[in-house]
Parts: structure tokens; sequence; C-alpha cells
């Protein structure tokens, strides 16, 4: 009887612990539903403030003024060799080489400037961890204690963590973003691969092309001599910002180029594609076969390169209706990014800098060196640019300055490569105007902090 007893009892201890580990388990089940529940509860209020603001938006610009009223069919009027279709530089004046289009992002809070300025040191120097340790503290101690939140360390924290994979940790702090500002939290970017890709990411001269305020027929010899310029660049610039009418041969025209552009693989900057979509709604309707196919198939392009997958199969399936066809079917695009419309299109090309810059600078300050020659102003694309070191910002720093005070080796065209007529300019004399575009905030801090806004302007990204 004892060692059945023994036996009895060293069975009811294993399925002791074999209940305890269920109810372990079932508790961290629990627990990862009730986080999951949280998430999903804060990601439908942030999307339901999202439909507030949109609806407040909508209230306050519902007015009747012409400058931001369309008409209801954008169409060219019938234009001569005298009579061409075009609108105004937006009361731009002549001289005016870079428009003052959107204000620099401005310097941190006094707060919050020593962990701004010491975390954006740390993350040039490599030391990516600390720096996100650091500004996620500070976050959290000013919340702690009540304080006024200043967004720029939440900032900083969101490109660190794209540009070092952390999407997790990106989300989370999605979440908090959105509970503490009541806005929509910025979608996730992944800047990660762009910086330790095998092969060398691209750097050097991005040609652009802007278009001139009316998109049609005339519009094909300007793309096709900004195409035959630009060579074999593989990465491009389209400006649609200033585009306010068009019609189905420009569309046609348009649609061409996109299309020759995207089966050569070519790595595409489109500008204003969201404004340029407004317009070709505005000049499209279900069941009218005279708007031309060739709008409803630029605007499912440009749908198909925004990656907006449900908004081309409605389209598709209005294509669809109108023109008794089948529909096309949606393509993922290859490399394609969006920038917002510039109120005025900056007529030369920008230098796109490099992902890492860091290391040996000699031939990154050659290529730029040689840009300066040709340029009359020194416009930096700073979009794929995850890290900058901070010995080599201050290297590039002291070079730049070179370049600024240096004059431009020829004077520029009457009208830009890749502009169309209507974008001539007249050239400033003086030192050339430096400006760094779509910087991720980390190397914005980096670039005031060594004394940048000195030498030009420093526009961050915008969330």
């Amino acid at each position: 009887m004892g060692i059945f007893s023994l036996f009895k009892k060293g069975k009811d201890a294993s399925d002791s612990d074999d209940a305890a580990a269920r109810l372990a388990a079932d508790s961290e089940m629990q627990r990862q539903a009730e986080a999951k529940r949280q998430r999903d509860i804060a990601r439908a209020t942030a999307l339901k403030i999202d439909a507030i603001e949109a609806a407040m938006e909508a209230d306050i610009f519902n007015d009747s003024e012409p400058a931001w009223a369309p008409p209801p069919r954008p169409r060219l009027p019938d234009a001569d060799a005298d009579n061409p279709a075009t609108l105004p530089l937006l009361d731009a004046p002549t001289t005016l080489l870079l428009a003052d289009d959107e204000m620099p992002a401005p310097a941190p809070a006094g707060a919050t400037a020593p962990v701004i300025d010491e975390s954006a040191i740390l993350y040039a120097n490599g030391q990516a961890d600390v720096a996100g340790h650091m500004l996620a503290g500070a976050i959290a101690e000013a919340a702690a204690e009540g304080m006024r939140q200043d967004r720029t360390a939440w900032w900083l924290l969101f490109d660190l963590y794209q540009a070092t994979g952390q999407q997790e940790a990106f989300d989370n702090l999605s979440i908090d973003y959105a509970s503490t500002f009541e806005t929509s939290p910025p979608a996730w970017r992944d800047m990660q691969p762009a910086a330790t890709e095998a092969e060398p990411a691209y750097s050097g001269v991005t040609p652009a092309h802007i278009f001139a305020a009316a998109l049609d027929a005339r519009s094909a010899a300007p793309l096709q001599q900004w195409r035959a310029q630009a060579g074999d660049a593989p990465v491009l610039r389209l400006d649609f910002s200033r585009i306010a009418a068009c019609d189905d041969a420009g569309c046609a025209v348009l649609l061409e180029h996109l299309q020759a552009l995207v089966k050569a693989r070519r790595e595409l900057i489109v500008v204003a594609a969201d404004e340029l979509v407004k317009l070709l709604r505005a000049c499209t309707c279900v069941g009218r076969k005279e708007d031309g196919a060739s709008t409803w198939l630029l605007l499912l392009e440009l749908l198909q390169l925004l990656n907006r997958e449900k908004e081309f199969e409605e389209t598709s399936m209005d294509y669809c209706v109108t023109f008794e066809v089948s529909p096309p079917s949606f393509t993922a695009p290859y490399k394609v990014e969006t920038a917002a419309r510039q109120r005025i299109a900056i007529p030369t090309d920008r230098f796109m800098l490099p992902p890492v810059i860091d290391g040996d600078m000699a031939p990154l300050l050659a290529a730029i060196t040689a840009y300066a020659g040709k340029s009359s102003a020194l416009v930096f694309d700073c979009s794929h640019v995850a890290r900058m070191g901070f010995a080599a910002a201050g290297q590039l720093l002291s070079h730049l300055q070179g370049l600024a005070q240096a004059p431009a080796s020829s004077p520029p065209p009457a009208s830009a490569p890749g502009a169309e007529p209507d974008t001539q300019i007249d050239v400033p004399d003086g030192p050339r105007r430096v400006e760094f575009r779509e910087v991720n905030h980390l190397v914005a801090a980096l670039m005031r902090l060594l004394g940048y806004t000195a030498l030009g302007r420093i526009f961050a990204h915008k969330y």
C-alpha cells in the first residue's frame, strides 16, 4: 500500500505541474489577446479621429472662393500657337529661384533641446539603442509629470524606429501618439533596406521634369527631350504641382511615358500626384465615353503608382462599365516615392544624398562638386538619408560652405532642363542658395546643432 501511495502522490504532483503550466499558458494568451484588443481600440480611435478631422476640414473649406473651387470639368480650351493655354506661376516673381513654399521645421523647445541634441549625436555615432532609450525616457517622463508635450522627441523616435527596422516599437509609439495628441499617427516607412542593401544605393543628380499648367499634346516634346537628357539615371522626378487643366491627348502623352518608365523599372519620385488624381477624377464620369479612354487609363496608372489597390479596383470597374471592355489588373509599383505639392516648383535638378553618409567622403564630395559646377542652386534630396555620421556631417558642411560662395561655372539656361516653356527664371547674383529637403528629424537635429542653418535652409519631412 505504501508503494502505491507513493506512485499516486507522484502522479498528483505531475497533474498539479501540468495544471499550473496550462494556467500560465492561458494567462499569457489572455495577456496577448488583451494587448491586441487595446491596440485595435487605439487604431479604431485614430480612424475615428481622422474621420472627424476630415469632416471638420470639409466644413471649413466648403466655400465658393474661386481659388479653391475648380470648375466641375476642367477641360482645355481650343488653343493655337499664339494663344497657349498656360497659367502664371501663382503670382510668384520671376526672379525668385527657390520658393519659400513651406517653413522649415522649428527647433525643439527649450525643455527638450538637450535630449534632442544628445540623442542626435549618439545616433550619428552609431549608438541607436542608447539614443532610442533616451528619447523614449524623455517622452515617458514628460507624460508622467503632465508636461505639455513637444512633438520633436516623438518625431525623432519615429524616424529612429524606421531607420532601424523596429516596426513593432513604431506601432506601439503610434498608439501612444494618437492618444496623446488626439490626431492620426504617421504611417510606417521602412528605411532600413535602402540603407543596408548589398549593392550601393544610388546618390547623385535626380533629373526632374516640371509640367506646365496645361497637360495637352504640346507636353510631348518637352517630355521626350527631358527623357533623352536624363539618359540612364536610375531615379527620376516628375513634378505635377502646376498642372491645372488637361485633355485626353495630354493624358495619352503622360500615360505613354509613365508606362515606359515603369516597364524599364526606373525609380520614380512623383510630386503632387494626389492633386493630379483629383483633377483626373473631375474629368471623368461613369458612362461618358467622350471623356476619352486615355484620361481614365492615366488615372488608373497613377492609382497603381500610389499603391491604392482598393481605389484602383473600384475605378477599373467604372472604366469597364463606361467603355465595355475588360478592366486592367493591378500591379504593385516597383519603387515609387511621393512628395507633397509645392506652391512653386523648383526649376532645378536635385542631388539625392545616399542612405548612410559616413566613412570615406571623397567620392560623395567629388560628385557634389560636379553637381555644383552645373547648378545655380544646391538643392539636396535627403529622403533616402537614414543616418549621417558626426565627422562626415562636419566634412560635408565645410565642403558646402566653399561651394556656396563660389559662382557657378556657367549661367543656367533661360529654361532649366526638364522644365516646360513657362518656367523661365532669372538667377539672382551672389552666393548660391542651399537647401536640404525631406530630411529625417534625427539628421535635421544634427544639422542644426552643427550650424547648417547658417549655410542654407533645412526642411524636415512632415509628420
